[in-house]
């Protein structure tokens, strides 16, 4: 016998059951970012790899260690998409957006991919929805963002999240605030991991990605890059804040939220649930000036967030937010015998070209055993067909909540059925 197969490690299949609140998460998205102005872009699964290298950082976890990199037949360096800022900015960029009224608004529902250990709502195909906004240095740009995210969230139902808040600072102040976090972790080398300290050698803010307890306590007393911005950058911050209080958005300062890019600039937040454990992250981002710049465009500003369908569907099941039920057939069409299959088969098309849900039996069934299941599926009304109705122009409609039956002429039964979608 053959070996079943199975899913690849860190992947899943959504099954029909899953599909209702993965379906309302998304449509909310989509309502939301519409409201705020964003318009959806698509781009390709996979891209150059330098893509990545040059946007998102060689430094990084992701480059370094979590993406599936292949040769494609023409020797390219191609790469699965890990994120989906930087594919968004080679598109702006290709496309000359920039020619565009500033800010451009895009929005993305995509799949990610990442080699990394498999955990509570984290995979290595994941799905990601987020917003990129170009064009604009404003403050007040970056708390629309954070506000965007926000209010999906809340509209979602999601409770018990905290929204942290970091500034990273710019090109003028991180040099000289490097110099000081890297004096900090070789003074206290012995207190970092491994990992730790080859980050610490290619890029000393990447250390506060690690998770491990000991660097992680280690790290809180470090020197914090809020405490050493340029003038602007402070100003910046200070303004974002302002921005986020108007909303009426309350937040915690974390010196250690880096998040996993080089490309990040300024503001950096994330929201987290208490309801997700350790890994406790729902979405975020942050502001990336250089971005567009990194990777062949003009200098450009820009700022964005992403967050895990997964994570959200997650946190929502912990919240004892009930998906919404499956879309029911109103009509489920019983035949009596052979030639009223035919004519079941006829009426079932005719329903559904009319907007009308229906199904049928394809199991050969009894017609006890179709009634049977016109219950199970949840149908409004069976429309029964036999040998007097073929010959009548009929069909016997019951109605499967009361049992009552009555017999209609065919374009009244089909009328009738119009009538339970239309509410009319």
């Amino acid at each position: 016998m053959t070996e079943p197969l199975s899913a690849p490690k860190g992947t899943y299949d959504i099954l029909p059951e899953d599909q209702p609140l993965r379906r309302r998460v998304i449509d909310r998205a989509e309502d939301v970012f519409g409201r705020y102005g964003y318009s959806r872009i698509d781009t390709p699964m996979f891209e150059d790899t330098r893509l990545f290298s040059r946007g998102v950082g060689e430094s990084t976890d992701i480059v370094r260690k979590e993406m599936y990199t292949f040769q494609d037949l023409g020797g390219r360096s191609m790469t699965l998409r890990p994120e989906g800022t930087a594919p968004v900015a080679r598109a702006y960029v290709e496309h000359g957006m920039h020619t565009l009224p500033q800010p451009v608004k895009l929005y993305y529902h995509s799949p990610m991919f990442r080699y990394e250990s498999p955990q509570s709502g984290r995979y290595r195909q994941h799905y990601q929805l987020g917003v990129e906004a170009f064009g604009s240095a404003a403050p007040e740009m970056d708390a629309e963002v954070i506000g965007v995210l926000a209010t999906l969230y809340r509209e979602l139902g999601l409770q018990g999240l905290d929204l942290r808040l970091n500034s990273m600072g710019c090109r003028e102040c991180r040099p000289a605030y490097s110099v000081l976090l890297r004096e900090y972790l070789d003074e206290h080398a012995d207190a970092f991991c491994p990992e730790c300290g080859e980050r610490a050698r290619l890029n000393p803010l990447r250390t506060f990605d690690c998770k491990v307890p000991g660097c992680r306590s280690a790290l809180e007393v470090a020197p914090r890059l809020t405490e050493h911005l340029c003038p602007a950058c402070a100003a910046h911050h200070v303004r974002v804040q302002e921005g986020l209080a108007m909303q009426g958005l309350t937040f915690m300062t974390d010196h250690t939220l880096v998040r996993g890019m080089d490309y990040y600039t300024r503001t950096t937040f994330e929201f987290q649930s208490s309801l997700l454990g350790a890994q406790s992250g729902v979405g975020g981002g942050g502001r990336y000036d250089d971005l567009v710049e990194a990777i062949g465009g003009p200098p450009t500003p820009g700022v964005g967030f992403g967050t895990g369908v997964e994570r959200i569907v997650l946190a929502l099941s912990r919240c004892g937010v009930t998906p919404p039920p499956p879309r029911r057939p109103v009509v489920y069409l019983v035949a009596l015998n052979g030639d009223a299959r035919r004519a079941v088969f006829a009426l079932a098309h005719e329903l559904r070209a009319r907007g009308v849900a229906a199904d049928l039996d394809y199991m050969a069934r009894s017609p006890k055993g179709q009634m049977k299941q016109a219950g199970r599926s949840g149908a409004r009304y069976a429309f029964i067909i036999g040998e007097e109705e073929l010959i009548g122009g009929a069909v016997t409609v019951r109605d499967l909540s009361s049992g009552e039956e009555r017999s209609l002429e065919s374009a009244e039964a089909l009328s009738l059925a119009l009538a339970a979608v239309t509410g009319v």
